[in-house]
């Protein structure tokens, strides 16, 4: 099957848009191994497989079933220093030591790769202290709790922590390779249904329960209202803490914003040790962009620092984002990088880091929607009513100080509504599904009229 790969590739390339397959898809080198049922990509450098893995790998192992008749694992590999081309990508050794599993239990699935954060690259601040700490010590063998529960709004390190715990935990493994799932509530749930309609649970059940040593499960405010998934979760914990395994957990939402779940299940999350993570200060912000700057090898000058921390304050990812553009724009056009150049860039991102109340988020929202006020708290279910109000569910969440209960009562809203839209525009604008791109670039412009 030496030609697999590219069979694969034609199905991509009418799957994908042309810029995506060109930049990212083409590079890529590949074969697949038939007795390790293992579909192995080389890609010329570590940007390139760190993008295709967080965003293509989903689009990459449903053309690799349709070319080959079964899901295969896929492991994406950099060509070394001095390699060549080819379809070598099948004698390449792996490195098991340096690897972690994700296991998101669809068949056989195993895919190999590197998370990309450690906690070297973690910038401290009075906002994460107390996490980065119960993470790093949640990793040593001495530690009183088998269950780290961390929480905090989109953007601000929680995937970063989560993933710096399996690194840590994969390097300090005394056997050759760590058995570590990491997935999201949803997933967990996706392929929970799929063992449901293949009538394999057991096969499910026995995965997650006895054959995996560490368990990093992402987003679980995803099960509210599903109680069978609950039901499933709660055992499979309960089983892995029986078994003295390893457990992480995280959400944007504490356990005590959960009314949607089972009282038992509540319970179960708050025995480990529960850890939230704040919105960074100034002076973190001020850390954060030059701790990026020296990843990405570049100098940027003291007035635009200073800048960008002041403008961006709610979002360290686009905080990081923005100076990664920064420093791409003054690259291409080969120009120093200067505060005009800066501006330039700050307008393609969320700015609303001024102290913004309900009413202003309210009007905002209406104005970008054209909608009258009546409308974002009636009880229309029509579809533009409804992004609206999540949105400025979301808006709320994110640049107010008002919990759940307080901004559904502005709505007319039960507080479980309101985190069920915010955790939907979370989940789009993660995904970066059209959707979430829309929704993203919305945001953007709601700003106080």
């Amino acid at each position: 099957m030496k030609d697999a790969w590219e069979r694969i590739q034609i199905i991509l390339e009418k799957s994908l848009k042309p810029g995506i397959f060109q930049l990212w898809i083409k590079p890529l080198q590949g074969c697949f191994d038939p007795q390790r049922q293992i579909l192995k990509l080389v890609a010329p450098n570590e940007f390139v497989a760190s993008w295709v893995r967080e965003r293509l790998q989903s689009f990459i192992i449903q053309a690799g079933q349709d070319v080959l008749g079964l899901t295969t694992a896929l492991e994406i590999d950099v060509l070394k220093e001095g390699e060549t081309g080819g379809p070598m990508g099948c004698n390449a050794r792996s490195r098991p030591k340096e690897s972690l599993i994700h296991l998101p239990v669809q068949s056989n699935i195993h895919i190999v790769s590197r998370f990309r954060y450690n906690f070297s690259e973690f910038v401290v601040g009075p906002c994460n202290e107390l996490a980065f700490v119960a993470s790093k010590n949640f990793c040593k063998k001495s530690v009183a709790t088998d269950q780290l529960f961390l929480c905090s709004s989109t953007g601000l390190g929680k995937t970063h922590l989560v993933q710096a715990m399996g690194n840590t935990l994969a390097d300090a493994a005394n056997r050759k390779e760590l058995r570590l799932a990491y997935l999201t509530a949803e997933e967990f749930t996706s392929h929970l249904i799929q063992a449901f309609k293949a009538k394999q649970v057991d096969r499910f059940k026995a995965r997650f329960r006895d054959q995996i040593d560490v368990l990093l499960l992402e987003d679980i405010h995803f099960f509210q209202g599903k109680e069978k998934m609950q039901g499933e979760f709660l055992s499979t914990i309960n089983s892995l803490q029986c078994q003295g395994k390893k457990v992480v957990l995280s959400s944007s939402f504490l356990p005590k914003e959960l009314n949607d779940l089972d009282s038992n299940l509540i319970s179960r999350l708050c025995q480990g040790f529960m850890a939230v993570i704040d919105k960074p200060d100034f002076k973190t912000r001020q850390e954060i962009l030059r701790q990026k700057a020296r990843s990405l090898q570049v100098s940027i000058p003291e007035e635009v620092a200073h800048m960008l921390a002041e403008r961006i304050q709610t979002d360290v990812r686009q905080l990081e984002s923005c100076l990664s553009n920064l420093v791409f724009k003054a690259r291409t056009l080969k120009q120093r990088i200067t505060l005009e150049m800066a501006m330039e860039v700050l307008k393609n991102y969320d700015l609303q880091e001024q102290n913004l109340d309900l009413e202003q988020i309210i009007s905002s929202v209406c104005r970008v929607f054209d909608l009258p006020r009546e409308k974002i708290c009636s009880k229309s279910r029509k579809k533009q009513h409804v992004l609206a109000r999540n949105l400025a569910f979301y808006l709320a969440r994110k640049y107010t100080d008002h919990s759940l209960k307080q901004i559904g009562y502005r709505f007319n809203r039960k507080h479980t509504t309101v985190l069920k839209g915010i955790a939907n525009v979370e989940r789009e604008i993660s995904s970066n599904t059209p959707l979430g791109r829309q929704i993203k670039e919305t945001a953007s412009r709601v700003m106080p009229a």
